[in-house]
């Protein structure tokens, strides 16, 4: 163990693999064909050396960082960068003075790129407001939350948002193949570099981190060194899962766990139910969802789908993880193949809709008010005429407020 701490602890004496590839040209970059391909607005931008203030929304090892390099590059801006995480405003001070003296004297711009900028607090992200609506920064800011939640409206109204996804499979083959390259002396076995892949779920930079760990470790023999999936497993112990529990992955997820169940796929209901619980959801968030989905899309449909979801979330609070994924699972399969109906959820939106929305929002009618207490009929006439529907089944009664008798909420469940 020992002797492997010390070649770990070489890795970090030198410059690491994924900044030794960080692309130096757009031809270089790799990924993000949605916003980088021929004519895409992006790339056009970069390409004509144009800037304008934007945010990169988008998971870790994307290319953020390398993207905001791009275009400062390209425009032949300054380029200075801050971390949300250690920087203040007296740091955004100090960058405000050199894009001004920058400006002066060698009528050079300066884009300022912020790395989680989602964690500077309101009153940070309210100094960035005039030097960004001055023109005296040009500011890129990156995260890996929804901005529409994270950034205050008053600055995000000033960035384009610009959204990356996850590197695919084909593009960090070939970050790994360039990483091959640039160690020189590297055997990497066909499966290990399938391992690794697997491993990055979408992260190139945790691809390029892992390969090169790997490489260090090594066993050298003839001058080479030879990876395998033996080696990268002692390395990896446990594959990457892309899921923030405090994140857009959380309520992601969760959308997807019930949106599977309503559209009566129970494999995959089971399948995005299982990636919560192994990224560490609380179980009694994903009861809660199986409730809810039970209630509002299965609902009187199949009434025992309530009952069994409910007895799953007693089930969480009893006997807890790992236990519990099972009866989440029974439950979660049963509300998936239930017959469906939205009845319940339509019926009470469309009368909230009414009341709150339409004005429609009428007092109880007299017959139907409380006529218990002394004086209720006498003196109010509370209760007068109405009719005991037990003893009078058959007799005809409104119980909606004169301007909606008619109106129908609650529609009838198909039995077909």
């Amino acid at each position: 163990m020992g002797n492997l701490l010390d070649l770990l602890g070489e890795q970090h004496k030198r410059t690491p693999l994924p900044e030794l590839l960080r692309p130096k040209t757009l031809s270089d970059f790799v990924g993000q064909q949605s916003v980088l391909g021929a004519h895409a607005p992006l790339r056009n931008l970069i390409e004509s050396q144009s800037l304008t203030s934007l945010i990169f929304w988008g998971p870790p090892g994307v290319g953020k960082t390398t993207l905001a390099r791009l275009i400062a590059e390209n425009s032949k801006a300054q380029f200075i960068q801050l971390s949300a995480v250690s920087s203040g405003i007296a740091d955004l001070r100090k960058v405000m003075e050199q894009a001004r003296e920058a400006l002066i004297y060698s009528q050079r711009q300066t884009v300022l790129f912020i790395d989680e900028i989602h964690r500077y607090n309101k009153t940070q992200q309210d100094a960035l407001l005039p030097y960004v609506e001055d023109g005296t920064v040009y500011l890129i800011g990156a995260t890996t939350e929804n901005p529409s939640f994270n950034v205050v409206p008053a600055l995000l109204s000033r960035l384009l948002i610009v959204r990356l996804d996850y590197l695919g499979r084909e593009d960090i083959a070939r970050l790994i193949s360039r990483g091959i390259q640039q160690l020189g002396n590297a055997d990497v076995e066909e499966d290990a570099v399938e391992y690794i892949i697997n491993y990055a779920n979408g992260d190139g930079r945790s691809a390029l981190t892992l390969l090169e760990s790997a490489y260090v470790c090594a066993p050298m023999a003839e001058n080479r060194r030879g990876i395998d999936v033996a080696l990268l497993e002692q390395l990896a112990q446990q594959g990457r899962l892309n899921y923030d529990r405090d994140g857009d992955a959380h309520y992601d997820h969760a959308s997807a766990y019930q949106k599977s169940m309503r559209g009566s796929d129970a494999d995959a209901a089971i399948y995005w139910m299982a990636k919560m619980i192994a990224s560490g959801e609380d179980p009694r968030f994903i009861a809660r969802r199986l409730v809810v989905t039970a209630s509002e899309d299965v609902g009187n449909a199949d009434p025992m789908a309530l009952l069994l979801a409910n007895a799953a979330a007693d089930a969480v609070e009893r006997i807890g993880l790992p236990e519990a994924r099972i009866p989440l699972a029974q439950a979660t399969i049963y509300v998936a193949k239930a017959r469906k109906s939205n009845q319940s959820v339509a019926a009470v939106n469309a009368a909230m809709s009414d009341i709150e929305r339409k004005g429609k929002n009428f007092p109880v009618p007299s017959h139907l008010r409380d006529a218990h207490y002394k004086d209720a009929k006498t003196k109010y006439g509370h209760g007068v005429g109405y009719i005991y529907s037990h003893e009078h089944p058959d007799a005809e009664q409104h119980f909606l407020p004169q301007p909606l008798i008619g109106t129908r909420y609650v529609k009838d469940i198909d039995h077909d």
